[in-house]
């Protein structure tokens, strides 16, 4: 039975602090609160997904040092297999500044994202066996490529995390099933009037993905509905929007990683063989939840991990 999910991309470490407001230019302020853990898109959906009971492992670039030695025990306490593709480079694992705003939950982050990682060794794409899913979040594009080519020979739907467009996107959505993008994600010379048969500037940016390959495309707005693109013959594509459970007011506790607590509950329950669009309402779920805990994770240690 193939319910295991593998996860390909970045991990982080984060230190968090958290503020009343954010700094001016010039100006200092003290934090109340202090964190400092792994974070990341890939390393995030993965602990999330092991954290809704799914066997995950990760495909990463961690190598070696101090901080490195951070991101490996919290993934390992967080129930993650980690697959290191840089285990002998120094200085690989990238660090992120996260400040969160206490009255918003908003964050700003400040990341060199995986720029600084060497070439890295060539997945062994045997990991897959077992699989019922692959996330890919689009860096270390090399090993994502690899590993979503084999997927998708075998059968395994591949999902994207679509946070931005990076150089290798295009030939990233080519071998991608699904694709979830931010509310930021743009592609490069597309032009913003809906497309002939679109409603809006959305459908027409869910068109233009999929013209690369994807055959499940949707895009998420914060707390507003996500709209879904979904390959329908010749009728023309299927479009349909899910709005998410609205959170109380002041409820919002930190929105930091809802997006990879979306990717990584949708990855888990594609891994268990849910249909795209339950997967993203699970996923979708379990991201409200989230957003009222701190932490990308803090909701998983208060208990709110039933499954749909």
């Amino acid at each position: 039975m193939r319910d295991r999910l593998v996860c390909c991309g970045l991990t982080t470490l984060d230190v968090t602090q958290v503020l009343d407001r954010l700094p001016a230019p010039d100006e200092k302020v003290v934090a109340d609160g202090l964190d400092v853990t792994f974070g990341g898109p890939a390393a995030n959906a993965a602990a999330v997904a092991a954290g809704l009971g799914v066997p995950t492992t990760l495909v990463t670039a961690l190598g070696t040092g101090a901080l490195a030695d951070v991101a490996r025990a919290g993934l390992a306490a967080a129930g993650v297999d980690v697959v290191d593709l840089a285990p002998d480079a120094a200085g690989v694992l990238p660090v992120s500044t996260v400040l969160v705003t206490r009255a918003t939950g908003e964050r700003a982050v400040v990341s060199v994202n995986g720029t600084g990682a060497p070439h890295l060794a060539r997945p062994d794409v045997a990991l897959l066996r077992g699989a019922g899913a692959l996330l890919v979040d689009g860096h270390h594009p090399a090993a994502g490529l690899a590993l979503a080519a084999a997927a998708r020979a075998a059968g395994v739907p591949v999902l994207l995390d679509g946070g931005s467009w990076k150089p290798s996107t295009a030939e990233l959505l080519a071998a991608v099933d699904l694709a979830v993008l931010s509310a930021d994600f743009a592609v490069p010379g597309w032009p913003q009037e809906p497309a002939p048969g679109a409603e809006d500037p959305v459908d027409g940016l869910l068109d233009a993905v999929a013209a690369f390959g994807p055959g499940f495309v949707a895009r998420s707005a914060g707390p507003g509905p996500v709209r879904v693109r979904r390959a329908a013959g010749e009728g023309g594509p299927a479009r349909t929007s899910l709005r998410p459970a609205a959170v109380p007011a002041g409820g919002v506790v930190d929105t930091l990683g809802a997006g990879d607590v979306l990717h990584g509950a949708m990855a888990a329950a594609l891994a268990r063989g849910a249909d795209p669009l339950d997967a993203l309402a699970e996923g979708m779920r379990c991201a409200t939840e989230s957003v009222q805990h701190a932490g990308a994770r803090g909701w998983l240690a208060g208990g709110a991990v039933a499954t749909s």
